[in-house]
This record gives C-alpha cells, sequence and structure tokens, in this order.
C-alpha cells in the first residue's frame, strides 16, 4: 500500500495530518523514512506516536520521518534520532568523490535502536550522501 494512501487513510483518526505536506517514502531494508515539510515532524509524531506505530504496523516496517529542505546536520539528525551526534565531517577520497563521516554517542554501550545499514541507505536515496558511521562510547 502506497505511504500517501496511508496517511490518507489516518486522517480521519489524526486529524492534524491534513496539515501535513508529504513529499515522497523511501525504502531500505525494514525502514522506511517519510518525508514532509518543514516543520510538520511534529505533526506525525504527536498523538503520543500513535500515527507513527500505525503506519508502522501498516507496513511492518520501522518508520523514520524527516524534513524536506533543511541542511545536511539537521536531515542527519532527525536519520539517526534517538542517538545523539558528536561530530560530521567530510572525507575527500582519492577519486574526487566525499564521504560524510558522522560520530554517534551510543547511550549505554548498546546497540544503536535501528539499522545502520537501511539508514546510510537511505541517505544514499534521499541526500546522495554517502555515509561513513562510527561510534563514541
Amino acid at each position: 500500500m502506497k505511504v500517501a494512501r496511508l496517511l490518507l487513510s489516518l486522517e480521519e483518526t489524526y486529524p492534524s495530518l491534513q496539515n501535513v505536506t508529504f513529499y515522497k517514502a523511501v525504502e531500505a531494508g525494514k525502514t522506511l523514512a517519510v518525508l514532509v515539510g518543514r516543520g510538520d515532524v511534529p505533526r506525525l509524531l504527536g498523538y503520543g506516536g500513535k500515527i507513527v506505530k500505525a503506519l508502522s504496523e501498516k507496513t511492518e516496517k520501522s518508520i523514520r520521518v524527516l524534513e524536506n529542505g533543511v541542511d545536511d546536520r539537521k536531515f542527519l539528525e532527525d536519520l539517526f534520532a534517538p542517538l545523539s551526534i558528536v561530530t560530521i565531517n567530510t572525507i575527500w577520497l582519492p577519486d574526487g568523490t566525499t564521504e560524510t563521516r558522522v560520530i554517534l554517542r551510543r547511550k549505554g554501550g548498546r546497540q544503536p535502536p535501528f539499522d545502520v545499514k537501511a539508514l546510510k541507505e537511505i541517505a544514499r536515496k534521499v541526500r546522495n550522501m554517502t555515509l561513513r558511521v562510527e561510534f563514541a562510547d
């Protein structure tokens, strides 16, 4: 089922969705990234997370809500939430391409609450950004 159609079907239960600008959805593995307009992330995360939970149940994927048209740092913060970013560096490779190195602060040395490989794929599809993800404890 298309994500746009799913969001429309949820509008009746959650009226705040009528004010959300939906751009696109990007899938990678068992993760689905939903791109919405500036300032629309709280509307989608509202209702105690029930909207995201309903989307997750219907698509059988974990959901990441991202804001469209923001700078790279804000995009990466949304992508890797709830972990905090220690630093972001650009690595220039010999062939002229670049990689973005993101160092995340791991909470209590546990595994991250998301699939890092899927999030790297989402960053590539949405922003054409190659990520190198590392963890600082």
